[in-house]
């Protein structure tokens, strides 16, 4: 008898524009002991699927039909106050975005409490006891210690832990994550899956892990769901799902997922390939960092985040910075963007060293529409009270020459450039899903068409489809302005695919750089090989399964 069982689900939403049908006719059940991936595009409803099953729905949101039985529990019916016992104590969910799931002004460890003493697993006595326990549980290192932070004194992979930890506080029997390694390195990520994975076998869990990341979902489940605008389009054992995918949709899913052997083109349907540009790197370097440094002061004293860091970047070269979170990658890019300035060093950019000017004067500089960012945190990098439109235009309104109808119709050009649909272009931030934010950043940051792109983890949050569509036109972006790219990411399939050339930090210093295929095939580090063992292998058909053979359900 299955644990949670979901028949016919249909979800709506009321918005000023109409009635949007967000998951139509979707039918899954999860056995005691399964994880279930459900798997699909931003806005395909997976999402949405699994905040309907915990009743956690937007004030305009509505189930309007179908069923939702969770070990004999009728949920579609069950009142607020059941079902504020059965969140957290039977059903518990880790959330996509860490930092958003925590309270940013309670201590991580009171906010554990809060949910063992909500559901009766604690008293005031031994709260504090087992709350530590609990961040314990999940491997959080001197746990007494971290008991008292604050999150924002956390790394992204803690925060997550903690949120883990909040999850499996009152041993739920059904445990939802709902992407839970987005923006983590692959170490991290790897980590925090193995973790999820181990505690799920301990405690004997069920478990419905919700993510675009195909290679996650063919590593850590036992069977695979796909979703596509709103309906379920295939289901069936992960190993067969993505050895042998039915449906067309399931076909493009895994054909555009990076992987050794396959080209950026190969990523698009046939349909949509063309003629790859030919490679102009030019011969004299248009970036050269050398012996950039950065200390910072704090209350435990000076912390060296980069060390001596040395690289150049030639014109129409596409370079990745890759390493762990907390190697320094980030804060490097930052100094050469004049977010930062260096403690030493220099940043020599057509010859001219921009770490003579300190970074609060660079903003007005001349040479800051050469030099443009997409920042990681595709939500944070947007204000929240201007439309998409009014974001693109922003830089061609403070350092562009063109007028208001010239500056629209080069948005609009833009978002379709990027894929962001035209009607998209009056929504604000928090219309719109992740990827779509992902893509008006990068839209605004080649507005001005500059000659050096710094690129900020720019495809973490993208759908594979999407994603490949953002590689592809960065890449012609590269051949026809003849821009040159920093990509500091953390997915080295993504980074092999654009980059020329990689280097790598660890702990603020440089431990490997060379042409892309030399440092992805023979790596002459150890720390880079670890990181490649680390990465998630893409959907390959060869993880085990317990699930049924593959089914096509029709759109």
């Amino acid at each position: 008898m299955a644990l949670l069982d979901i028949r016919d689900l249909a979800v709506s939403f009321r918005t000023r524009r109409g009635t949007v049908e967000a998951v139509r006719g979707v039918s899954l059940s999860v056995a005691r002991g399964e994880t279930l991936a459900i798997v699909g595009e931003s806005g395909s409803g997976k999402s949405v699927t699994s905040y309907a099953l915990m009743r956690i729905l937007d004030a305009g949101g509505t189930i309007k039909a179908g069923e939702l039985t969770y070990g004999g529990v009728d949920l579609r019916r069950a009142g607020e106050r059941e079902m504020a016992d059965i969140r957290g104590r039977e059903i518990s969910m880790i959330f996509q975005n860490p930092r958003a799931a925590l309270n940013p002004i309670r201590k991580v460890g009171r906010q554990i409490e809060d949910v063992l003493l909500r559901h009766g697993r604690a008293t005031r006595l031994n709260a504090r006891a087992r709350a530590i326990e609990a961040m314990e549980a999940v491997r959080i290192r001197e746990a007494g210690r971290r008991y008292h932070a604050y999150p924002f004194e956390l790394s992204g992979g803690m925060c997550q832990r903690v949120v883990i930890a909040l999850a499996l506080a009152c041993d739920p029997k059904l445990l939802i994550a709902d992407e839970p390694t987005t923006g983590l390195d692959v170490t991290t990520q790897k980590a925090v899956m193995d973790l999820v994975a181990e505690l799920i076998a301990e405690r004997g869990l069920s478990a419905i892990l919700i993510t675009h990341d195909l290679g996650l979902a063919a590593a850590y489940s036992d069977r695979v769901a796909v979703m596509r605008r709103g309906e379920l389009v295939e289901e069936g054992a992960a190993a067969e799902i993505f050895a042998r995918p039915q449906h067309p949709y399931t076909q493009k899913l895994v054909a555009a997922t990076p992987r050794q052997g396959v080209g950026v083109r190969e990523l698009l349907p046939p349909e949509a390939r063309t003629p790859a540009p030919p490679p102009r790197i030019g011969s004299r370097p248009l970036l050269e960092v050398v012996n950039l440094t950065k200390t910072f002061e704090t209350g435990d004293g000076p912390v060296q985040a980069v060390k001596r860091v040395s690289f150049e970047i030639r014109q129409s070269e596409s370079v990745g910075l890759v390493g762990e979170s907390g190697c320094g990658k980030s804060t490097t890019s930052a100094m050469i963007m004049r977010l930062l300035d260096p403690t030493s060093g220099a940043i020599l950019f057509d010859g001219q060293d921009l770490a003579e000017t300190p970074a609060r004067r660079f903003a007005r500089d001349p040479r800051r529409a050469q030099l443009q960012l997409v920042f990681q945190d595709a939500t944070d990098s947007l204000n929240p009270r201007w439309s998409a439109r009014a974001s693109i235009a922003d830089p061609l309104a403070r350092l562009g020459r063109l007028d208001r109808r010239a500056r629209r119709a080069c948005v609009e050009e833009l978002a379709e450039l990027v894929g962001l649909p035209g009607e998209l272009l009056d929504r604000f931030p928090h219309q719109l899903s992740g990827g779509q934010k992902a893509r008006v950043g990068i839209a605004r940051a080649i507005a001005l068409e500059p000659k050096l792109l710094i690129l900020d983890e720019p495809t973490a949050a993208l759908d594979v489809s999407i994603q490949a569509v953002v590689l592809n036109l960065l890449v012609d972006l590269k051949a026809r302005l003849g821009m040159s790219y920093l990509f500091v990411s953390h997915d080295l399939q993504v980074v092999r695919l654009l980059c020329d050339r990689i280097v790598v930090m660890r702990g603020g210093e440089v431990v490997e750089q060379g042409p892309a295929e030399q440092v992805m095939g023979a790596p002459a580090s150890d720390y880079t090989r670890s990181l490649l063992e680390a990465a998630p292998r893409p959907p390959s058909g060869e993880a085990g399964s317990r699930g049924l053979p593959p089914r096509a359900v029709p759109l």
